[in-house]
């Protein structure tokens, strides 16, 4: 076994946000490297992931995922290489899918880690369209929102990670129509162009509600929600009888200091027997293998695209999160750390 590094860079969230978070709420520190225990592997991570749900995680309030905390590493999706193993059933060379991210090296228990196959696709793709937020697209659309053939979707911040594979997913199951906003002409340009999108529109063009009922002038039978706020409300004049809503984000809102103002019109959801609802990618691991199986084809047969956006380098972790809460990725944010 070759010798191991001394030490590895880790992010530590060092203060508590008030608002946007700022590059001085976090620290890059050197921690030592040792061998991993019985049971335990050790992992050169080669790419972690940044995600909209880190920034609820800054915050020291109860949630449905525990708060970062102060001077210690924080942590999320990455994949690496097994360098050092003392766990059966993992050798040196394994590459796996964790939870330690934000940090060079990683020493995890093995039963917290899952392999993976850099042959079936690039080992980045265990981070976004094979993984997490691939699962919460198939899952939200699917099982949350009961999509069906036909049905006229909308899809909020859809040329991110989760809302691009929305749209796409929702096509190949046979919409009527995939409407997408975006934060950007370019964007814009992406969703119709590349991904399949019937109609998209620039949020910062206008208000939201005139532009959704344009692009849908017979309404929307499903609203797969990442941003919230005047998008949401806009979603709910659109709404068919019987719609449903995913409310899988609120990016929109998380860098508030004040409680936002919910939508206005809510008493339509009355009247138009809305079914609004909630959901959590961890509530659907019985979907795994089913998601696996139907996306792995997809991108096998070219029917399904995605995009990363990728910063380079553990000391730029925070820049390319606060990038990515910023707009400034067109699908998934990743950090890689191969150079």
């Amino acid at each position: 076994m070759s010798a191991l590094p001394a030490t590895s860079r880790e992010w530590h969230l060092v203060a508590r946000p008030q608002g946007w978070p700022r590059p001085e709420d976090f620290a890059l520190r050197e921690a030592p490297v040792t061998e991993p225990g019985e049971g335990r592997i050790l992992v050169r991570n080669l790419h972690f992931s940044v995600d909209p749900y880190m920034r609820g995680r800054m915050n020291d309030v109860k949630s449905y995922v525990a708060p970062f905390q102060l001077d210690q590493p924080m942590d999320g999706g990455a994949v690496g290489e097994v360098i050092a193993s003392g766990a059966e059933g993992f050798e040196v060379g394994d590459h796996v899918l964790h939870g330690l991210g934000w940090r060079e090296y990683a020493e995890v228990e093995a039963r917290h880690a899952t392999k993976v196959d850099g042959s079936l696709a690039p080992l980045s793709a265990y981070l976004g369209v094979l993984g997490m937020t691939g699962l919460t697209a198939y899952a939200g659309l699917f099982e949350t929102a009961s999509f069906k053939e036909g049905d006229v979707v909308f899809v909020s911040g859809a040329a991110g990670a989760v809302g691009s594979q929305v749209g796409q997913l929702a096509k190949l199951r046979g919409a009527s129509r995939v409407i997408g906003s975006a934060g950007s002409d370019e964007k814009v340009k992406l969703l119709v162009e590349e991904y399949g999108f019937d109609a998209a529109f620039n949020y910062k063009n206008g208000p939201v509600a005139e532009q959704l009922k344009a692009a849908a002038p017979d309404g929307i039978d499903v609203y797969f929600d990442n941003v919230g706020g005047d998008h949401l409300e806009a979603a709910i004049s659109r709404m068919n009888v019987h719609g449903r809503i995913t409310v899988c984000g609120m990016i929109a809102g998380y860098n508030d200091t004040e409680p936002a103002p919910g939508p206005r019109n809510m008493m339509m959801i009355i009247g138009k027997r809305l079914r609004i609802q909630g959901m959590m990618v961890r509530d659907h691991a019985a979907l795994q293998q089913q998601f696996v199986k139907d996306v792995a084809g997809w991108l096998a047969s070219g029917e399904l695209k995605y995009d990363e956006t990728v910063v380079e380098g553990v000391e730029n972790g925070v820049e390319a999160f606060l990038g990515m809460l910023r707009g400034e990725n067109t699908g998934k944010m990743i950090v890689s750390l191969t150079r």
